[in-house]
């Protein structure tokens, strides 16, 4: 059985959720805090194995609970959300800078109908971070030393040629997507193309709290535009996106693929068909196998390929899979992906050295 302890300060949200989640056969709801301060004597008291929580609450509010949660009885939390606007959102991944895995939108009223899908949702989140027995802040992240990483050493002449950078992530990848955009240099030379699993609404607060610490300037994509260098562009809620001719943003209302739009599979797909060897595509952590075979589709093609290591993830799924079937040339932390990632393209001012070089 998996130990639930629900934390929210409105009792008709908390019959809501210890009714949904005590549905599972496989879920037990161990007690349920109030406040931030309760929750972190029943987290003593009852040793949840998942905590959801509710960002505002009258005295410690979600992000202090967390964060003192964090810090004394480290425990997986699932931070429930009920809202999607931008600034509630926000406020949301702040909780994932104090330590919470993942984000999910509380599940509507039982007549709405996402109502199955987003309680499926829920439960299933909360079985999956059940299983993430050390909860990891990537504890070497910012200050971990700088030595000189070998793969950039080695490729970095080869690192010119890429032209675009394709990322997918999910589970956990808000806080390996800050890692790495926030060691990208705002001159990068080439465009960054992203597909984060999130959920619907949320894409504005992430964009917003990921531009906070990114080295380079990041946008929702549109359909249609030129992709820049030096540019992050995020794919939206509810379409596909791709790169197609003239190194244009392109969007598609197809189906999910791997039952998620957008997909990484789309994605990744898309930069092997235009960009061949002069890509580089990075897999993050997240469940399932989104993006694993495109990524080794990718590879085929010449294109350079990583995934974040099994160390550094909250979930093991989409990497994992992808190194299974041989899809990349290196499994490494959010910190040394983006010092390849900070090596790639060719900047002007090198053209103009080897011109003058010439001369």
């Amino acid at each position: 059985m998996i130990k639930v302890l629900i934390v929210d300060d409105s009792k008709v949200i908390q019959e809501f959720l210890a009714h949904l989640l005590s549905s599972d056969p496989d879920i037990h709801v161990v007690g349920i805090a109030n406040s931030g301060h309760e929750a972190i004597e029943l987290v003593k008291l009852k040793k949840p194995d998942v905590i959801t929580m509710d960002i505002h609450m009258p005295g410690m509010d979600g992000y202090e609970a967390t964060r003192t949660i964090m810090e004394t009885y480290p425990t997986p939390i699932v931070i429930v959300s009920g809202s999607s606007n931008k600034k509630e959102v926000t406020n949301t991944f702040r909780l994932l800078d104090a330590g919470a895995l993942a984000v999910v939108i509380r599940p509507p009223g039982f007549e709405h109908p996402q109502f199955a899908a987003s309680r499926k949702e829920l439960i299933q989140t909360v079985k999956l971070m059940s299983e993430v027995k050390v909860v990891r802040l990537f504890p070497q992240s910012r200050k971990e030393q700088k030595k000189p990483l070998l793969l950039v050493q080695t490729f970095e002449n080869d690192l010119k040629r890429i032209q675009v950078i394709a990322i997918g992530a999910s589970t956990g990848g808000p806080m390996a997507l800050q890692i790495i955009l926030s060691g990208l240099p705002e001159d990068l030379p080439v465009p960054v193309l992203i597909v984060q699993h999130i959920a619907k609404g949320f894409v504005k607060g992430f964009l917003e709290w990921l531009s906070a610490t990114s080295g380079i300037k990041l946008k929702i994509a549109e359909d249609g535009e030129h992709i820049l260098p030096g540019i992050g562009y995020i794919a939206p809620d509810n379409f596909h996106m791709g790169v197609g001719r003239g190194n244009k943003i392109s969007f598609s209302d197809q189906p999910p693929e791997n039952g998620l739009k957008p997909s990484v599979s789309f994605l990744f797909r898309s930069v092997a068909q235009s960009f061949g060897p002069n890509a580089l595509g990075v897999l993050l952590t997240g469940m399932g196998k989104d993006g694993a075979d495109e990524l080794k589709a990718m590879k085929d093609k010449g294109a350079f390929t990583l995934v974040q290591n099994k160390e550094s993830c909250v979930v093991f799924g989409m990497p994992g899979e992808a190194l299974s079937i041989g899809a990349a040339d290196q499994a490494l932390s959010p910190e040394k992906i983006s010092e390849i990632l900070a090596k790639s393209g060719t900047k002007k001012t090198d053209y103009e050295q080897k011109n003058k070089n010439l001369r």
